[in-house]
């Protein structure tokens, strides 16, 4: 009880003389930190660095996709609602975005029945939507993999702590600050990576779904189009 007293009082000795001196600015506090980390601040580092790319060329890739769809989505909703089938399918021919290729998938088979036509659409909806989702499973993995890097650091660091502890004999800050800098820093690290990619990725996936369902009322209007146009026709 009293060791475990004592590595308390370390740790808040650690901490006070890690993140309260004023006379570090915010770039030699981050050098200190990343030094402080031990060989974890590799693996760590290189979370932080593949989360910033994904999540910015994701972000780019989504809005680029979102405008396009908004843009093809009026375009063709109006020319169906004028039964302009052939225009539409020109319209969507000239568009490569996830919602063009659809609606193309389904009106090239709107002479094969309806059910044809879903099944075109759903199919292709598929493929659609695993290209929307084309990264997220890497924020998914930093999510998990960043907190257990971090809790992985802080095993380490309080081994080495304990070691010290061991060898010296008694505790003393001086002996066991590097290993506890390290079971703190990586901890904070992991943390501080995941929650941001996981307010990205469940960002991206409220975009992509709301994509999803403009599409799918789209298609919707364009079964009923052709449904109309049938009906006509038996008539």
């Amino acid at each position: 009880m009293v060791g475990l007293t004592q590595i308390q009082s370390t740790l808040l000795q650690i901490q006070q003389a890690s993140f309260d001196d004023p006379d570090l600015t915010v770039t030699e506090w981050a050098a200190a930190v990343w030094g402080d980390m031990g060989f974890m601040r590799w693996p760590l580092g290189a979370c932080l660095v593949l989360g910033i790319i994904v999540i910015i060329w994701k972000f780019f890739d989504l809005l680029a996709k979102t405008s396009r769809t908004r843009k093809i989505l009026g375009e063709v909703n109006q020319l169906l609602a004028e039964q302009r089938i052939d225009d539409a399918m020109a319209v969507c021919k000239e568009s490569d975005s996830p919602a063009s290729n659809i609606l193309y998938a389904g009106l090239e088979r709107r002479h094969e029945g309806t059910d044809r036509v879903m099944k075109a659409i759903e199919n292709q909806g598929l493929l659609e939507l695993s290209k929307l989702e084309k990264g997220l499973v890497i924020l998914a993995t930093l999510m998990n993999v960043a907190p257990l890097l971090g809790f992985l650091g802080t095993v380490i660091g309080m081994i080495i702590a304990f070691n010290s502890i061991e060898a010296a004999g008694e505790v003393e800050a001086t002996l066991v600050a590097g290993g506890i800098k390290v079971a703190l820093l990586t901890t904070a690290a992991g943390l501080t990576i995941a929650i941001p990619v996981s307010i990205a990725h469940n960002y991206f996936i409220s975009r992509i779904d709301a994509l999803v369902i403009d599409m799918e009322e789209s298609a919707q209007k364009m079964i009923d189009t052709i449904h109309a146009l049938d009906t006509k026709a038996v008539r």
